[in-house]
């Protein structure tokens, strides 16, 4: 993955894409000097992909992001000055910033830091030595607004939420609003399915499909399918083995995947 250092480009010249109108705007924040280049040579050259910033710190990786809004913030964890899990909590909190997907990488999948940094507002959380294939799926699922984590980290995530009591994690009350059908759609959210296996599933139209999971979010209140799917299991509506079908997706997906 080693490439050129690209840390001393500047963000807005010549050495970082100019995107167009379908392209996935990608701000890449890593503490690393030859990993954030080998990132941006390996990203920058997909035809769907533009870096447009990158930054080796938290501090300005929250800059990058408030100046440039990209799509997506592929962000390191253990980010030098305000980490990872700070700087995705911080960009949640601006409504200014709402429309960018975080994607974390992690040195290791321990089962607290990818909840830790679910529930600060990541998308997505990937370990830094995921295959390119994998990283470019998560990606762009990051970018079309679902989620994407490694088939092992959800399973350890869904075993570990199953075993945490919590007094302060919300009950299923919270899902009182939901019509029963929102309910079935939130639960195959929960088992990974996208919006077209849920569609195949329940033999409706995609479309129909895509309303039920934006109608589900707005009434939780919940960002993103990552934090839907934590609603799922917290609120007791998902138990570990009962989550949709996912020996129906491609082994080695990127995307949300119970065990």
């Amino acid at each position: 993955m080693e490439a050129p250092d690209l840390s001393l480009v500047d963000p807005n010249g010549p050495g970082l894409s100019s995107p167009g109108l379908d392209m996935i705007r990608l701000v890449i924040a890593h503490g690393d000097h030859l990993s954030r280049a080998g990132l941006s040579a390996l990203l920058d050259a997909e035809p769907d992909i533009a870096v447009v910033g990158s930054a080796g710190d938290g501090k300005e990786a929250l800059a990058q992001a408030r100046k440039l809004r990209p799509d997506v913030l592929l962000v390191e964890a253990a980010l030098p000055g305000i980490d990872g899990v700070e700087v995705i909590r911080q960009i949640v909190a601006d409504a200014g910033l709402s429309g960018i997907g975080a994607l974390m990488l992690g040195d290791s999948e321990r089962d607290e830091e990818v909840l830790y940094a679910l529930r600060a507002g990541a998308t997505g959380f990937l370990p830094s030595n995921t295959e390119p294939g994998a990283l470019l799926h998560g990606l762009r699922h990051v970018a079309a607004g679902e989620a994407a984590l490694s088939p092992g980290a959800v399973r350890r995530l869904i075993s570990e939420l199953a075993s945490w009591p919590d007094p302060g994690l919300p009950g299923p009350e919270q899902l009182d609003e939901l019509t029963p059908r929102e309910r079935e759609v939130m639960g195959l959210v929960a088992g990974g399915l996208s919006n077209n296996e849920i569609a195949e599933h329940l033999v409706i139209s995609r479309a129909t499909a895509k309303t039920h999971v934006s109608r589900t979010l707005y009434k939780l209140h919940a960002r993103d399918r990552a934090q839907l799917v934590t609603l799922a299991y917290e609120t007791g509506l998902v138990q570990p083995k009962q989550a949709g079908r996912p020996e129906q997706l491609p082994a080695g997906s990127a995307t949300l995947a119970a065990a």
